[in-house]
């Protein structure tokens, strides 16, 4: 038996090996057993809390749950079998036919149920696990410390040093990172895109931090870094999005069974405030374009009027209550599969039909709305997102119209007759060359409306997104799947 004060915190002493607790009641009941169990073999015992517990044999104090912590003790008593430096079998709680197999005691316990769960490790305890994290977790970290002074204020170093998008961050202490670096399994300096204007490497590590920032849960993160590998390809080309005077940014759409499993609002008020992954996921996004690639307003950012969205903008698809197909799998993804879809675009506007109920008279108002994306004489040059809500959507599915039907019948009512569109037609100076006066132009391109479904099911509106210009010129909406 071992009452060694400073056992290595990266092994444990061959034989038998117990950490308890004085305030579990589990390991209250299998205190006794203890003397019987160190007279059949060597037994070292740790103790979490009380150093005085058990009594019953000599005990090593965990103070600091170092022990506890590099061992992966969850749960309380947990009884180990060591050889040779090596564990060999553990178990937890109070078993009786595995504490005796274990021990190798034929009669152990007798007297004691079969069976009786044990308590939290204290290791594990949310109050300590961050803290623990962070003194125990090997110097993950590489990115550099900011000192401050006692009296300096967190929130306002980071607006003095340009880090935030003029709305408070939360700070990202060493505890917070390391415990958002937990909701995926990528290494922490693992690189996960090359992000413009300044096209410098962001680590999964650089993406938590500003994670954190954003407000972000360790369960959004791989939304975040799935959202970053969209934007910062050259097909989506965010360096143009940042540089355009025109008022758009990432808009990033989520599909797959994962939404809701991180509690994404697909439905009221789905692409306005209150719904903290669908806020901070967006803004974690932008934050790290700000603070690693160097896209700050003024400076390459040259928008001339911006949108709110530029603060993050991200919803989910409703997809269960949909009648159609998901935006993701019309873009070649399984439904079980879990997707970001980055859009660059202005902020919405809403559709309002209130009185059409047959299929044709609803595709007939929306083409009308959608006409006038940007400019109702410039045709094919942008994209558009079509936000239809339920009760839109049940019109069209009442009607007997499919995903590809709707869009079909859209871009029949969206040919522009060349003489409507041509510069000067209908009192105004913008359109088209004089040349196209006597061609009929799409107003956008076959692929160019992307369609999803989600809003709230009272009021029969749906919502517009236009985009910035789009194809080799502009930007293409880009889809990821989202990996832990």
């Amino acid at each position: 038996m071992s009452s060694d004060p400073t056992p290595s915190r990266l092994s444990l002493p061959d034989g038998l090996v117990v950490v308890v607790k004085e305030e579990c009641e589990t390991c209250r009941m299998v205190a006794p057993l203890l003397p019987e169990i160190a007279q059949a073999g060597t037994l070292t015992v740790f103790t979490q809390d009380d150093p005085s517990f058990p009594g019953s044999v000599g005990s090593t104090h965990d103070a600091d749950l170092s022990v506890s912590w590099h061992h992966e003790i969850e749960t309380v008593p947990t009884l180990i079998r060591v050889s040779g430096g090596v564990e060999v079998e553990r178990t937890v709680g109070w078993l009786r036919a595995d504490w005796r197999r274990i021990t190798g005691v034929a009669d152990l316990g007798e007297s004691l149920p079969v069976m009786r769960p044990g308590c939290g490790s204290l290791s594990v305890d949310p109050d300590r696990v961050d803290a623990l994290r962070a003194r125990f977790g090997g110097g993950v970290l590489r990115s550099r410390r900011l000192e401050l002074a006692d009296l300096e204020d967190e929130m306002e170093v980071l607006f003095d040093r340009g880090l935030t998008d003029g709305l408070p961050v939360v700070p990202p202490t060493e505890e917070r990172v390391l415990r958002m670096l937990t909701g995926t399994t990528r290494a922490p300096q693992n690189v996960v895109a090359v992000v413009p204007p300044d096209l410098v490497e962001v680590t999964v590590e650089k993406v938590a931090i500003n994670a954190v920032m954003a407000g972000c849960k360790p369960e959004h993160l791989p939304w975040v870094l799935a959202a970053l590998e969209a934007v910062c390809t050259s097909e989506f080309n965010v360096h143009g999005v940042l540089a355009t005077t025109m008022p758009v940014g990432p808009v990033i759409i989520c599909n797959g069974p994962g939404t809701r499993a991180i509690g994404m609002n697909s439905g009221v008020n789905v692409l306005g405030q209150g719904n903290r992954a669908n806020s901070t996921i967006g803004r974690a996004v932008q934050l790290v374009i700000r603070n690693v690639g160097g896209g700050r307003p003024g400076e390459v950012d040259r928008a001339a009027h911006g949108n709110p969205g530029k603060v993050g903008f991200c919803f989910a698809e409703d997809e269960k209550a949909s009648p159609w197909t998901s935006l993701a799998v019309s873009r070649g993804f399984a439904p079980t599969d879990d997707t970001v879809t980055v859009f660059a675009g202005e902020g919405p506007r809403c559709i309002v039909d209130q009185l059409a109920r047959e299929p044709e008279q609803l595709a007939t108002s929306m083409a009308a709305c959608l006409r006038t994306v940007h400019h109702p004489k410039l045709p094919l040059g942008f994209d558009v997102v079509l936000v239809i809500g339920p009760e839109h959507a049940r019109v069209f599915a009442e009607g007997g119209w499919d995903r590809d039907r709707v869009l079909a019948e859209l871009h029949q009512r969206l040919q522009l007759p060349g003489a409507e569109i041509v510069r000067g037609a209908g009192g105004m100076a913008e359109g088209v060359r004089a040349a196209m006066r006597d061609s009929t132009l799409p107003k956008f391109r076959p692929e160019g409306i992307l369609l999803v479904h989600a809003g709230g099911r009272a009021g029969l509106f749906s919502e517009a997104i236009g985009g910035w210009a789009n194809g080799a010129t502009g930007s293409t909406p880009v889809t990821r799947v989202v990996r832990r």
